[in-house]
């Protein structure tokens, strides 16, 4: 039997840093990793920028909550953001928090969260600073959750499939997934792919395998070349192991 997520969910989306084209694929996202119990979006209403999203929050039930602008150049719906997220983390109802923004604002509730020992799931665009992105326990760039119903006039910022010369160009890369499977590999080299993707999101929260234009990490690791997989029948179900091919660097 399939195993079913349970962890507890706060959703918090800051409107000012969001599109509304990507509502579909973040709530499907999200429910890879638990349930929604609180679906929340902050913003100024009031003012014409934000139209685009009130469809989308009626089909998909998401709360606005409405903070008027105060100040001209201060962002209260960070302020707003945050207090809620502190009051929702001392009820203790939550086994985790989506925060959904680019704005490196939140990097600090990132990290009190998780000092709190609850999970942290950021989602914002490519452009997110990287202190936002590593204080999260898995970070996801909502380029790759646009659905190309609501996201066709943008279809050119959803990354495409890097070729193999690409991807064994990215030291980065080669380096991430070279340490994970020396890190997860038993005696004879071969590493369960699961341990990898585990290893390298804790090395790198923001690592998503469809950003190099992959739907899976298994076809990530073929598209580069440079590993040898072998699928394995063990128990009810099928793993994936994968070593470096022999010779090849």
């Amino acid at each position: 039997m399939a195993h079913v997520t349970t962890l507890k969910l706060a959703v918090l989306i800051d409107a000012d840093n969001a599109r509304p084209a990507i509502v579909e694929g973040l709530l499907a996202e999200i429910a890879k990793y638990g349930t929604a119990h609180v679906k929340r979006i902050y913003g100024d209403w009031t003012k014409p920028d934000l139209n685009g999203w009130k469809e989308a929050l009626l089909r998909h039930s998401i709360q606005p909550i409405q903070q008027f602008r105060y100040t001209v150049g201060k962002n209260a719906t960070d302020s707003a953001m945050i207090i809620d997220a502190m009051d929702l983390l001392y009820a203790e109802r939550f086994d985790g928090f989506c925060i959904v923004s680019s704005d490196s604002d939140f990097t600090r509730l990132a990290s009190r969260i998780r000092e709190s020992g609850r999970i942290v799931y950021g989602f914002g665009e490519q452009k997110t600073p990287e202190p936002f992105r590593t204080a999260c326990d898995k970070f996801i760039y909502t380029e790759v959750l646009a659905s190309s119903a609501e996201a066709e006039a943008e279809a050119s910022a959803a990354p495409k499939q890097r070729s193999a010369k690409e991807l064994r160009g990215d030291t980065k890369l080669l380096n991430l997934l070279r340490n994970a499977i020396e890190a997860a590999s038993d005696d004879t080299g071969w590493a369960g792919l699961g341990a990898i993707g585990s290893i390298i999101n804790k090395q790198s929260p923001d690592f998503d395998s469809r950003n190099y234009g992959y739907a899976k990490l298994s076809g990530l690791v073929n598209g580069i070349g440079l590993f040898e997989t072998e699928e394995r029948h063990i128990g009810n179900g099928k793993h994936i192991y994968v070593r470096p091919r022999v010779g090849k660097k």
